[in-house]
């Protein structure tokens, strides 16, 4: 979660990782028991026993045969009570409109740095959209190597495309028809989950915002070679925040999800959109679905990029609580009714919900992580 407690003004992680470091700074370097768990993730992606992240066809998800169409619906609701995140398939976003989204953002990071910089966000004054690296959000000050680009790309009248890169000339477009057909997605999803909780199928899409208040936030993660990779980590361990996040990656491995008591490694599946259940949906549910803990790992041997798109419900206008069909008494409230906006700052400072509705916040929080 990026925040905004100090004014320093971070380093790119780009220039500290093409400046020919044989060992990172310190501030780089996670704590010694996490360290344990970091591996080569290439070799870790090839393991093939033990769990795997579950692969949901989307193919039939409305198919005028109830029998294809419910068998889809439940492997959804299934992956989404187990795990909280699986590889989406067949999900009806053309690969070329993909592909396009991946070049857009691969051609702003390939750019020099002085360029990207003319789009440097201030977390430090609560401008948090545009080109920035993540700052210390603890007191040893430690880092994630990682740069990225944030900005929110739906509904249309809340982008502001100012701040979005000129360079590729395609990536306004692209990103902008992908927002939108990443919103139709969304609201097949949220109908799934909503039937799974025997709910009216646009009841979930509701109580998140609906189509006028639900934010998509982009967030293209770019992770540098690195040459001690089994020191640091691209995320530090999380869950989102969101309703729910989409993901593209350019078929690099790194995410790793905390299932069973251990990291597991996600393969790169093929014209795939990893999709993670967020902490709103988990508490709408009251836990029957799973914001699963995750991280970013990386790598000495290619650099990484990830396009994760953060569905958030409105800060302040919704409580965000379990639904009363999801509580009984053998199932009571697992977790507060709290703002989006308190559950954020309670995740980030630990404050408790008056504290949180009392601290003065920026306009626009950057309170995301990614994978």
């Amino acid at each position: 979660m990026l925040c905004t407690i100090t004014a320093t003004v971070p380093s790119r992680v780009e220039r500290l990782a093409g400046s020919g470091i044989e060992r990172i700074p310190k501030e780089y370097i996670r704590p010694e028991e996490e360290r344990r768990s970091i591996g080569d993730i290439f070799e870790e992606e090839k393991i093939a026993g033990g769990p795997q992240v579950p692969t949901v066809d989307l193919k039939g998800i409305n198919s005028e045969d109830l029998e294809v169409r419910e068998k889809c619906r439940e492997e959804l609701r299934k992956a989404a009570v187990d795990w909280g995140v699986m590889h989406l398939v067949n999900h009806g976003i053309p690969e070329e409109l993909t592909g396009r989204v991946r070049a857009a953002g691969e051609g702003f990071f390939g750019q020099p740095i002085e360029e990207k910089e003319k789009y440097a966000n201030d977390q430090a004054a609560g401008n948090v959209q545009g080109y920035g690296s993540k700052l210390a959000n603890n007191a040893s000050g430690q880092l994630e190597w990682e740069d990225y680009f944030f900005h929110c790309i739906f509904p249309e009248d809340k982008t502001d495309l100012s701040i979005w890169p000129k360079t590729p000339s395609d990536y306004i477009d692209a990103t902008r028809e992908y927002a939108k057909q990443l919103r139709a997605l969304a609201t097949k999803v949220l109908a799934v989950l909503s039937l799974g909780l025997g709910l009216e199928e646009g009841r979930l899409e509701k109580e998140v915002g609906g189509m006028e208040e639900l934010l998509l936030q982009m967030k293209i993660n770019y992770y540098p070679k690195c040459p001690q990779p089994e020191l640091a980590l691209g995320v530090e361990a999380h869950t989102d925040v969101s309703a729910l996040t989409f993901i593209l990656h350019n078929m690099v491995p790194g995410l790793q999800l905390f299932y069973g008591g251990k990291w597991v490694t996600a393969k790169c599946v093929p014209n795939s959109i990893i999709m993670h259940v967020g902490d709103t949906v988990e508490i709408l549910s009251n836990g029957k679905y799973k914001s699963i803990l995750h991280r970013g790992v990386v790598n000495r041997e290619k650099v990484r990029v990830s396009w994760a798109v953060f569905c958030e419900p409105p800060k302040d206008k919704i409580l965000l609580q379990p639904l009363p069909e999801t509580v009984s008494e053998a199932e009571p409230p697992r977790f507060p009714p709290r703002t989006f906006a308190q559950h954020i700052k309670h995740k980030l400072f630990r404050q408790s919900d008056q504290e949180a509705a009392d601290t003065p916040k920026p306009d626009n929080d950057d309170d995301h992580q990614s994978n």
